[in-house]
C-alpha cells in the first residue's frame, strides 16, 4: 500500500511536470518569447536530459550495463534515437513553433490512437468496431480543434502546423512500438537512445546551417525542456511504474496531461482557450476512453 502512495505521488509530479512542457516550448520557440530555434532547443535539450540519464546511472551503479551493451542492441538504440529524441521533436516543436499551444498539445495527443492503426500492418493486430469507432472519434476532435470549430466549412487555420502535430503522435507511436521489443534497462535504454538522438540533431544543425548557441535565456528555457519534459520527468515515470501494484492504475493519469496543459498555457502564456479547443479535446480523449488503452509514456 505504502509503495502504491508514493507511484501515485510521483505520478502526480510526472504529470505536473509534462503540463508545462507546452507552454515551455511555446515560450523558448516564439518570437516574442525567447525565440530560440527548433534544433538548437532540441540539442541542447537533449543534452541535458542525456546528461541527466548519466548521472542517474552513476548514482545507480549502472554504467556498467552501458559499457556491455552488444553491437546488436547499439544498432537498435540507435534506431529508436533517430525516433526519438530526433525525428519526433523536431517535428513536434516545428508544430508549437507554428501552432498555438493550445492546437499543437491536444493533436499531439492521438498517439494512442496512431498505435492501435500502426499495431495492424506492424503487429498483426486486427481491428475491432470499437477500435474504428475510437479511432472516428478522436479524429473528429483533430478536425474541431484545425479549423477552431469550423467543421463544416473544413477551414483549416493552419493546415501544416495541424499535420505536423498530428504527425508527431506518429512518430511517438512507432517509437513506443519498436521501444517494446528493447529489452534493455529503461534508464540504459533512455541514455543511449537519447546521447543517439544528440548526435542526430547535432548533424542536422551543421547540414542545415542552423548551428547557434542561445543565449543565457535560451539557455535555460532548453534546460527546463530537457529536465522536465524527459529527463527527470521520463525517470519519474519509469519509478512510478516500478512502484504500482498494477500499471493501469497509473498509466492513465496521463490523460490528465492535455488538461492539465490548458490550464497552464491559460495563466502562463495567456492563450484565450477557444470552446473549439475543449470540445476537440474531449472528442480526443473519449475516442481514447472507447479504446481503454493504457500505456506508460516512456516506453
Amino acid at each position: 500500500m505504502l509503495n502504491q502512495k508514493r507511484a501515485y505521488i510521483y505520478a502526480g509530479v510526472a504529470v505536473l511536470f509534462w503540463s508545462t512542457s507546452a507552454s515551455a516550448f511555446k515560450i523558448c520557440l516564439s518570437e516574442d518569447g525567447l525565440n530560440v530555434g527548433v534544433l538548437p532547443l532540441l540539442f541542447f535539450a537533449s543534452v541535458v536530459s542525456t546528461a541527466t540519464f548519466f548521472i542517474y546511472l552513476s548514482c545507480s551503479r549502472k554504467l556498467a550495463l552501458v559499457r556491455a551493451l552488444s553491437r546488436k542492441q547499439i544498432m537498435h538504440s540507435a534506431l529508436l534515437g533517430f525516433l526519438n529524441p530526433f525525428l519526433y521533436y523536431t517535428v513536434l516543436l516545428k508544430a508549437y513553433s507554428v501552432l498555438p499551444a493550445q492546437q499543437a498539445q491536444p493533436l499531439n495527443f492521438l498517439w494512442p490512437v496512431m498505435l492501435v492503426l500502426l499495431s495492424i500492418p506492424l503487429l498483426g493486430q486486427k481491428v475491432r468496431a470499437k477500435d474504428i469507432l475510437a479511432i472516428i472519434v478522436s479524429f473528429l476532435g483533430v478536425i474541431i480543434i484545425s479549423t477552431e470549430g469550423d467543421v463544416l466549412g473544413l477551414r483549416f487555420t493552419n493546415p501544416l502546423g495541424a499535420l505536423l502535430a498530428t504527425g508527431s503522435s506518429l512518430v511517438w507511436a512507432l517509437f513506443w512500438i519498436y521501444n517494446t521489443k528493447d529489452k534493455l534497462d529503461e534508464a540504459v535504454r533512455l541514455f543511449v537512445n537519447f546521447a543517439f538522438g544528440s548526435v542526430y540533431v547535432f548533424v542536422a544543425m551543421v547540414l542545415l546551417g542552423a548551428a547557434a548557441i542561445p543565449n543565457w535565456k535560451g539557455l535555460i528555457g532548453a534546460a527546463y525542456v530537457g529536465l522536465f519534459e524527459t529527463g527527470i520527468t521520463f525517470l519519474l515515470w519509469l519509478r512510478t511504474l516500478r512502484l504500482s501494484a498494477s500499471t493501469a492504475r497509473v498509466a492513465n493519469l496521463i490523460f490528465l496531461v492535455p488538461v492539465g496543459s490548458l490550464v497552464v498555457i491559460y495563466f502562463v502564456l495567456g492563450e484565450r482557450i477557444l470552446p473549439a479547443t475543449v470540445l476537440g479535446l474531449l472528442f480526443i480523449l473519449g475516442g481514447i476512453a472507447v479504446q481503454r488503452v493504457s500505456l506508460p509514456r516512456p516506453g
